[in-house]
């Protein structure tokens, strides 16, 4: 039996749900996000969750969201601005740095079952640490983030204890790092992949 939702598709089997075809997300950039970070997060989210992506730009974030004394800007509010200005489901990426109101910063955030994510590139740049520009490890942890944070999104995946689990929660570079851009066999099994 097929069954059909908004821009997915599910053959049901033995009260398995078993993903058929392509998720369509669109990728939005906020602010000054380069192109090879954009593209790389399309290809893997492509080969993570069979999405299909599309890009578009924005000049900046709200100023309504950012806290001077922070200098920082409020994730959550950023969250709303995308679901407000944007249709269907939505993956922001800035390299402005977020802060939650429970956190000192946020890699990023999203609307668990929602159709809104968000990452920020800000912290996960070698050069926020002070260390060698390191191209390959920056576009690595960005794609870490994007599939944590569409994992929340469009599957409602919570954090896994296992670590090298990409739904594993990072509270600092170290724990992206660690992790690897795959979901464990648990989580796997929790979507149907």
């Amino acid at each position: 039996m097929f069954k059909s939702r908004p821009s997915h598709l599910f053959l049901i089997l033995n009260s398995k749900t078993i993903l058929v075809v392509n998720i369509k997300i669109k990728i939005v950039s906020l602010g000054k996000v380069p192109k090879k970070i954009l593209e790389k997060v399309r290809e893997e989210l492509k080969i993570a969750f069979r999405m299909v992506g599309d890009i578009t730009h924005t000049d900046r974030l709200p100023k309504s969201t950012y806290n001077q004394f922070r200098n920082q800007y409020r994730s959550h509010e950023v969250l709303n601005f995308l679901e407000k200005n944007y249709e269907g489901r939505i993956l922001g990426i800035t390299n402005e740095d977020l802060y939650t109101e429970s956190l000192n910063f946020v890699f990023g955030q999203a609307k668990m079952r929602g159709r809104v994510a968000l990452i920020s590139i800000s912290r996960l740049d070698p050069a926020f640490f002070r260390q060698p520009e390191d191209e390959d490890l920056f576009e690595g942890r960005a794609v870490k983030e994007a599939i944590h944070e569409v994992g929340h999104m469009t599957f409602g995946l919570g954090h896994c204890r296992n670590r090298e689990c990409v739904m594993s929660f990072s509270n600092t570079i170290g724990d992206v790092d660690i992790k690897t851009k795959y979901l464990c066999d648990m989580c796997k099994m929790q979507i149907g992949l």
